[in-house]
């Protein structure tokens, strides 16, 4: 790369308009991280254990929270350094790696949420067919097709950004290396790669988005067809939680990318939203919606409790 630019590294400005503020911002981020962690360590533990969570659902959730704690360590571990009173330099591979990364574990959770959509209809919709239809086999699949379009996509915006020539400012006006932040500090033309970052990310996001809302709608009318009560309300609870996860995620993405007039500081709000309250929010809402979960956790919790009587 260095064939490429006079420049070896970048300055990471942080987030726009907090100067003043960085220990309460390392205090705060620092907890959301924290928990971030932890909580979706808890769930996959609670997955992993002997239980009865060793279903394709359960895969799926599974592998949701290893990306809940890989997408934020991403980008939070550097902020956290910087807000700390650490050097906000960041060396031009490390740039490049976090853009990739970023983007790749990003959009292989998209695509991840498709699935476990496609999954939801499959166990509401297709119940008796159900373990035919989600067996090992697809479900591997499935996700290997996940990783491919995540490491496909994000080759692509990188391949696009990062062989341009940096030969002016390093000064990267952001709290990690993205495309809008990265893109205009270069000498030549970057139009052609914000174009790229614009128009991929956005009709990736928007086509996995009507993926999911294809499922979830048809899942809706195979609800209302249920005649009982309680079967109504066993698989709402089913894919509630899934349905709750994806606007918390698709959200942020979409306002980001696609907004006409961009916001230094709305974008920056809503991509921390993305990158460290959405993994959050996630083990909240599969640990306290899902049943099967909690019963799950709080054997995990006995057995951790009797060891250590013992």
């Amino acid at each position: 790369m260095r064939n490429h630019t006079e420049l070896h590294e970048f300055i990471l400005l942080g987030i726009p308009q907090t100067e003043g503020l960085e220990t309460v911002l390392f205090v705060i981020f620092s907890f959301i991280y924290l928990f971030t962690l932890l909580g979706n360590l808890l769930i996959l533990t609670a997955i992993v254990s002997p239980s009865t969570l060793h279903t394709p659902m359960y895969f799926f959730l599974g592998l949701l929270s290893i990306f809940d704690v890989l997408f934020p360590s991403v980008t939070c571990p550097k902020m956290l350094s910087y807000l700390s009173g650490q050097s906000q330099a960041i060396s031009y591979e490390g740039c490049a790696a976090q853009l990739f990364f970023y983007h790749f574990l990003g959009s292989s959770e998209g695509c991840l949420y498709s699935v476990m959509a496609y999954d939801c209809f499959v166990a509401i919709c297709h119940p008796l067919r159900y373990t035919l239809i989600m067996r090992p086999g697809v479900c591997i699949g499935l996700v290997m097709a996940a990783w491919l379009v995540g490491c496909l996509h994000a080759t692509i915006l990188t391949s696009f950004t990062f062989p341009l020539t940096y030969c002016g400012s390093n000064r990267v006006d952001y709290f990690f290396c993205d495309i809008p932040a990265v893109s205009p500090l270069a000498c030549a033309d970057s139009s052609l790669a914000q174009r790229m970052g614009s128009t991929n990310v956005g009709f990736l996001a928007l086509m996995l988005w009507f993926s999911v809302c294809v499922s979830h709608t048809r899942v809706g009318i195979a609800i209302l067809r249920i005649r009982s009560a309680e079967g109504r309300q066993k698989a709402f609870s089913t894919c509630s939680a899934h349905l709750t996860a994806i606007l918390c995620a698709y959200g942020p993405a979409i306002i980001i990318y696609l907004q006409p007039t961009p916001n230094p500081l709305l974008g920056a709000m809503v991509q921390i939203l993305n990158n460290i309250a959405s993994p959050m929010l996630n083990s909240l809402i599969y640990s306290l919606r899902n049943t099967e979960v909690k019963r799950s956790l709080k054997r995990v919790f006995n057995n951790v409790v009797f060891i250590s009587l013992e």
